[in-house]
């Protein structure tokens, strides 16, 4: 199947703007599991589908797709991204896995179940992080927009999600997470998740994560807070960050 083809259910409502507040949950969080995570990931992006956690990781050389099962985490497959592309997030698209390059703009696209590489697409921007909602394609590329794709003759963008904290623009967003409730979104270099409603784009939750990762885990190489995968079996999201040493299984609170 062309790619063109197995992409063009890419199509966004348009919604007309309104002005409107909404109150900002300020959520907490119980770690209630975790697996190992190896220290030379540099985690770009996370996914869970079916009892498989997806991950593509970052950097020159080291850029990777790779399969876990969810229970044991033991590596059911992997693919490396050859140079010069520096992988950034992924997403699980139907029967397809796609994975944005940092700032080569291209995006590439694998059969889920193998990872045989089925083609790639361009993009304008740089890539960050990446999602869907099952029929669309949104990713970032660190500013405080998230862009949404459609596909007809060629991939373009077809609508722009300004992310907002009231009226303050909520910038360097990276790793993205779609979920029932909105898309998560690591903010970069900060130790905090916010979950941006997709129609308005105004954030309405917020998660500190600040001391997930205890003193005694961080090494010289340990970098920051990135990777969010969102479990539909039990509601739980699981985090990492590059180069940390552990998934954590998160059952959120609202305070």
């Amino acid at each position: 199947m062309r790619l063109l083809a197995i992409l063009s259910v890419l199509v966004w409502y348009t919604h007309a703007g309104t002005a409107w507040s909404q109150e900002i949950q300020q959520l907490d969080f119980e770690v209630i599991g975790r697996l190992p995570h190896s220290r030379s990931d540099f985690t770009q992006g996370l996914e869970i589908r079916d009892g498989v956690l997806y991950q593509g990781t970052g950097l020159v050389g080291q850029s990777r797709l790779q399969a876990f099962d969810l229970a044991s985490g033991e590596l059911l497959r992997e693919r490396v991204l050859p140079r010069p592309f520096f992988g950034e997030g992924i997403t699980v698209f139907d029967d397809l896995v796609i994975q944005l390059t940092w700032q080569s703009r291209r995006v590439f696209v694998y059969r889920r179940d193998d990872f045989t590489p089925l083609g790639a697409f361009a993009i304008t921007t740089e890539g960050w992080g990446l999602t869907n909602d099952g029929e669309r394609l949104i990713y970032s590329d660190g500013s405080d927009v998230l862009r949404v794709l459609l596909t007809e003759e060629e991939i373009t963008v077809q609508r722009e999600i300004h992310v907002r904290r009231g009226d303050s623009p909520v910038q360097r967003l990276n790793e993205l997470e779609w979920t029932p409730e909105g898309i998560w979104a690591n903010v970069w270099q900060r130790d905090l998740l916010v979950r941006v409603d997709p129609e308005s784009g105004q954030v309405n939750a917020e998660l500190n994560l600040k001391g997930l990762l205890p003193r005694t885990e961080i090494r010289h190489s340990t970098d920051v807070l990135n990777g969010i995968a969102y479990n539909a079996a039990d509601g739980t999201l699981w985090v990492t960050g590059k180069n940390w040493p552990w998934l954590y299984q998160l059952k959120l609170i609202t305070q």
